[in-house]
């Protein structure tokens, strides 16, 4: 009798030992879920979550295939479906337009794979999230800055590549910017009468922005400077140096009447900055 009872009571303990095991592992299912609507398989296939992706992407939902390439990083990690994911989640992240996203993974890629064939890929794409977040000129340009020179390392790492004759284009935009931005703070000075300030930022795109499409006013207000400052010499050479390289400008025109207007005529001093700036192929 005694036998029967133990046998009942052990009976019922592994019972409710399976009861409790259950309830504890739908408690888990359920806070996963309350967590994330698609629930993690540990056994699912790399490749059926990666192709899983880029239906997400054909459907032009990248935002969350980006999230189904992370999980292939998070379940298969170190294996070749992480690698082709990690690329992939940060293309998807730039084309969803979540570029800081799209910046921290395309860094990790490069980190992790610098001598991979897509590494070139990671890098333009960076470069590119960082070109998108470029802000209004009247900001802040430490981040048109940030672009600049992830783009021109694309096109010195990989000169050869499709990805750096875009970089190229990008870059003149970016140049453009930064001078915009040096023209701007220029004009500023000038109306408040502080003409050396001024000075000192038309210089700027003078000496390291000459390809830019500010330069043409950037010698003219040179000109407008010196003017206002006496030193004639500077303001003649200004506007013979923009007269020699813009011949057809209407800041050329602008430059010489207000020249003329002080009793003088464009004419170059060869040992002033101005001039020694513009001894450069292509540039006079």
């Amino acid at each position: 009798m005694r036998f029967f009872y133990e046998a009942l009571h052990a009976r019922a303990v592994l019972k409710a030992a399976g009861l409790a095991l259950a309830l504890s592992m739908s408690l888990f299912v359920a806070g996963c879920a309350g967590d994330k609507d698609d629930v993690l398989i540990p056994d699912e296939p790399a490749e059926k979550i990666y192709n899983e992706g880029l239906t997400l992407l054909r459907r032009q939902e990248p935002e969350k295939a980006a999230k189904r390439f992370e999980d292939v990083d998070r379940t298969h990690p170190y294996s070749e479906w992480a690698r082709k994911s990690l690329i992939m989640t940060t293309y998807a992240y730039f084309e969803a337009g979540k570029y800081d996203e799209a910046i921290a993974t395309g860094r990790r890629y490069v980190a992790l794979y610098p001598g991979s064939q897509d590494a070139a890929y990671a890098q333009y794409l960076v470069a590119s999230a960082l070109y998108e977040n470029i802000p209004d000129i009247t900001r802040d340009q430490r981040k048109t800055r940030q672009a600049l020179d992830a783009l021109e390392d694309v096109a010195r790492k990989y000169p050869n590549t499709e990805y750096a004759a875009t970089a190229k284009k990008k870059i003149e935009v970016a140049r453009d910017q930064l001078a915009g931005k040096e023209m701007m703070i220029g004009r500023y000075y000038l109306e408040q009468r502080n003409y050396t300030g001024a000075i000192n930022r038309f210089k700027v795109v003078v000496t390291q922005y000459q390809t830019t499409r500010q330069v043409e006013e950037a010698l003219m207000r040179l000109a407008e400077a010196y003017m206002a400052l006496g030193v004639v010499g500077e303001a003649q050479t200004a506007a013979a140096v923009l007269a020699y390289n813009f011949p057809d400008s209407s800041w050329y025109k602008a430059a010489y009447k207000l020249v003329q207007s002080g009793g003088a005529e464009p004419q170059e001093n060869k040992a002033s900055w101005i001039s020694q700036a513009f001894k450069k192929p292509g540039l006079g």
